[in-house]
């Protein structure tokens, strides 16, 4: 695997159809379980409530279909006899209902993610408590027992106080990780957090008056004997008359010299140190001696030359992101690129491969990206395959088709006939991905064909034309099927209902004569800011898209949340703090 790839699709077929045995080093998953809600709200107003242009991008409820029964059908006879047991004693349990749909739908595909992993590989899957002691009785059978490394609980929000709301149960505020590897033999970078303020006080009590760094102290000596390590070594010496105290490992001395005091134990007895002699003077020169009282010494171990604390299972030391948070876009579930850092960097070298078949927004991929992982990234829904090239082009300015390939969409007119005839509200999101349009109302997951009340809009582009004023919203409608000279004048009375300066009709096929002539008649909006004059009505066919057509409309458009451009790390990172 030598190149970058996002796939849409179900990641089921994906997997089967394109991604070969033991290819994968490394594997997170954060796969949608939250019963009765949608799980992946991709837009909400600036108040946090919901709106009517939000879009769902994953349907979060796992209905038991004939989907499900195949796959239950496929796992009972065409697995291992250990995956066909567990399967059948859950549905017996459990029964047909959401929560087992949803298990059978991830058995199947856990099962693909272990054939694709490497021998010295590793999966992490992120839940929360909802489904996780289902999903690790299923990772178990899988990945077998032997192989479960650890069970991560990240703290993934603030303390919560719903007990005035009448919650009767303690706060949620935890998610959980799970950790297992392919084999007995693992790839594992070893991590460092930073140490406890408390523990920093404690221990770290002494400050170097040359340079102001601080220290503790080690012992130096040793209860055994072991290589050079018995020999004199003089300790802290007082001069009477003299307040301090002073070294002088330059010179040895047989006997103490007249003018000289010497406190605690005699100054040349000989002794058991856990150094040898020729260590203690350079330990001497670099000033890595401090003296105690008793004038015994003690070497100084500098807090900012310690890596921290080795990586413990509690993670409560990276913060979710917060309302205010730069690197947020919007994206409720949105998980912090620290987070994802640190599982990458722990359980992957520079130059694997990084897998997450369920990227939504894609922050995997972005992590997998700045500390330069080869990566693939999957998702059902053409509204994440197109937010995450938006992410890679701010973030990494990574330019599609030369830097990383997208397989799955629509390359010529036929393939995007192909996918209107398949399935024309994924065409829908995947057209206004074309020209960087916010989709309105809707259900990107759902198979039952729903569509949320748009009004007549099925996309809109924000942006600013005067600093004074309040953001305009240019208004898009998408045209799979035959269109008419009636439709652009709807949209006419849409952008006029919304007081819209701009209205956009984005076609599969070609536009009429009359259409033109409607979109002709509507004139120009002026913009006040650039001295310009746009088409109030735009058509575009799919076919001019392709091609390079873009909207005609101010510049300052800026419909979704740039990412923050990353410096791509250069050379191994050592140690993730």
């Amino acid at each position: 695997m030598n190149e970058q790839q996002l796939f849409y699709g179900d990641n089921l077929k994906i997997l089967r159809d394109y991604i070969a045995s033991e290819s994968v080093d490394l594997i997170y998953l954060d796969p949608p379980f939250n019963s009765n809600r949608s799980y992946n709200v991709l837009f909400k107003e600036e108040s946090g409530q919901e709106s009517e242009s939000q879009l769902t991008a994953f349907e979060d409820t796992w209905h038991w279909d004939m989907t499900a029964e195949s796959t239950y059908h496929e796992l009972i006879t065409g697995t291992i006899p250990e995956v066909s047991t567990m399967i059948g004693a859950l549905r017996e349990f459990i029964g047909t209902n959401q929560m087992m749909a949803y298990l059978v739908m991830m058995t199947a595909r856990l099962l693909e993610l272990h054939r694709v992993l490497k021998s010295t590989g590793s999966l992490y899957l992120h839940c929360d408590p909802t489904a996780s002691h289902y999903l690790k009785i299923a990772l178990d059978t899988i990945f077998g027992v032997e192989n479960f490394r650890n069970e991560f609980v990240w703290k993934r929000s603030s303390a919560h106080s719903d007990t005035k709301q009448g919650a009767k149960q303690a706060g949620r505020i935890h998610d959980v990780i799970f950790f297992y590897t392919k084999s007995q033999t693992w790839t594992w970078n070893p991590i460092y957090t930073e140490y406890d303020d408390n523990y920093v006080q404690q221990n770290y009590r002494y400050i170097d008056p040359i340079n102001g760094r601080k220290f503790r102290v080690d012992n130096l000596t040793a209860a055994k004997p072991g290589g050079d390590t018995s020999y004199e070594w003089r300790v802290k010496r007082k001069m009477s008359g003299i307040t301090g105290w002073e070294a002088d490992v330059t010179q040895e001395y047989t006997t103490p010299k007249d003018g000289w005091e010497y406190k605690g134990i005699p100054p040349y007895k000989k002794r058991f140190w856990a150094y040898s002699q020729e260590n203690m003077r350079e330990f001497a020169r670099q000033d890595r001696l401090y003296y105690s009282e008793s004038g015994m010494p003690n070497y100084k171990r500098y807090l900012d030359e310690m890596p921290g604390v080795p990586l413990q299972d509690l993670w409560t030391d990276i913060s979710p992101i917060s309302a205010q948070a730069a690197e947020r876009l919007g994206y409720p579930t949105q998980k912090p690129v620290a987070l994802l850092e640190r599982i990458v960097q722990a359980s992957s070298h520079e130059g694997d491969c990084v897998l997450d078949p369920f990227c939504g927004c894609g922050t995997t991929i972005h992590a997998a990206q700045k500390l330069n992982r080869h990566w693939i990234g999957i998702d059902i829904t053409h509204l994440a395959i197109a937010l995450q090239k938006y992410r890679l082009k701010d973030a990494f300015n990574l330019v599609e088709g030369s830097d990383y390939h997208v397989i799955g969409e629509p390359e010529s007119l036929s393939s995007a006939k192909q996918l209107a005839q398949d399935d024309r509200y994924q065409f829908q999101w995947w057209a206004l991905s074309l020209i960087q349009a916010q989709p309105v109302g809707g259900e990107a997951g759902s198979k039952k064909g729903k569509k949320g009340k748009d009004r007549g809009i099925d996309g809109m582009i924000t942006f600013l034309d005067d600093a004074r004023a309040k953001p305009k919203r240019l208004i898009v409608q998408v045209k799979s099927g035959k269109v008419k000279s009636g439709d652009i004048r709807d949209l006419v009375g849409t952008i006029e209902r919304e007081n819209a300066p701009i209205g956009v009709f984005i076609t599969l096929e070609s536009p009429s004569k009359d259409m033109k002539k409607e979109a002709a008649s509507a004139g120009f909006y002026h913009s006040p800011n650039w001295n310009k004059d746009y088409p109030r009505i735009q058509i575009l066919t799919v076919e001019e898209l392709l091609a390079g057509a873009t909207v005609q409309m101010p510049p300052t458009a800026n419909t979704y949340k740039k990412a923050q451009r990353e410096r791509q790390q250069q050379g191994e990172q050592q140690q993730l703090l």
